[in-house]
């Protein structure tokens, strides 16, 4: 047991080493990406690109308040973004109704894959 719990350890670090690494070197390509103006680049058998996001984040208690009935809250009892689109869909809610209950968030994901 002793041996697992060193090899954990040693894993959980390591773990932890590479996820920094990963994560300076996405911001230097996404800046390098960002200040060519480009979202895609190759370089030998390698491709990189920046995939762009728009997340919204709604908040709780001004969502709740703008729900056209509040029995609506029993379904949801949290924003939760994929239960508030259903109901977008099926026509209880309205996107104009709920427009100022979130902030929407810009994600940028980098991909990067071997030709």
């Amino acid at each position: 047991m002793i041996d697992q719990m060193e090899r954990y350890f040693e894993l959980k670090k390591l773990k932890k080493d590479i996820d920094d690494e990963l994560s300076s070197l996405r911001l230097e390509m996404i800046d390098h990406l960002t200040a060519e103006n480009a979202v895609r680049m190759e370089h030998g058998e390698y491709e990189a690109r920046i995939v762009v996001q728009n997340r919204k984040e709604y908040d709780d208690e001004l969502l709740y308040k703008a729900l056209p009935d509040p029995e609506v809250w029993k379904l949801l009892s949290k924003a939760d973004t994929g239960k508030i689109a259903s109901l977008i869909k099926l026509g209880v809610l309205s996107e104009e109704g709920i427009s100022h209950t979130y902030e929407t968030r810009r994600t940028e994901l980098l991909i990067v894959n071997k030709k």
